[in-house]
């Protein structure tokens, strides 16, 4: 979901004689919905975190106050570089506490087998050189190819998405473009 913010902006003279008087600000509300997600992927994002606030953070904190103790920080490197270190680990728990706070676990025993969706598990045919592959549909946070779990919001998934078992699709791809058939679904 899109929001679109109008901005007024005091005018300078420059902007006046340009004609600039408005400035749209589109912000890309990537939490203003719900993210589902299984169990496993939850538990595993709750462990990330725990990770990164007991472990990580404590580790730089410490690496700065190490830094801080040889002297002058203003041609420190050492200090510089945990303090990078650790505004990046910051960002990474406030992107991993959004997830928390705006994700919702989805009860495997509530979903229907009807056609692909999240979470479904899907065997495919590629037409093309008669390859078999199975993947499991995914929340973009649990995306992991080794593991045969794909994103919701792949290209594969987005064209497998509400179909049934003997359906064929054309997926555009990378490389072009695949047929895929669907020989089973399971949740």
């Amino acid at each position: 979901m899109l929001n679109h913010i109008l901005i007024r902006l005091n005018r300078s003279d420059k902007q006046k004689k340009m004609g600039i008087s408005f400035a749209y600000l589109s912000l890309n509300r990537n939490f203003a919905g719900m993210e589902y997600m299984s169990q496993e992927g939850y538990d595993k994002i709750v462990e990330e975190l725990r990770q990164l606030e007991r472990v990580e953070l404590p580790r730089v904190k410490e690496a700065i106050a190490e830094a801080r103790d040889k002297g002058d920080l203003s041609e420190n490197f050492e200090y510089h570089a945990a303090k990078r270190e650790q505004g990046r680990l910051l960002s990474r728990i406030r992107f991993k506490q959004r997830v928390l706070e705006y994700a919702r676990v989805i009860d495997k025993s509530k979903l229907g087998g009807d056609g692909v969706g999240l979470l479904s598990k899907v065997e495919l045919t590629n037409l093309g050189n008669n390859t078999k592959m199975t993947y499991t549909v995914v929340s973009p946070h649990e995306a992991n190819l080794p593991e045969g779990k794909i994103s919701i919001k792949s290209p594969i998934a987005q064209a497998l998405l509400k179909k049934q078992v003997g359906d064929v699709v054309e997926v555009k791809v990378p490389v072009g473009t695949i047929k895929l058939r669907i020989e089973s679904i399971t949740i």
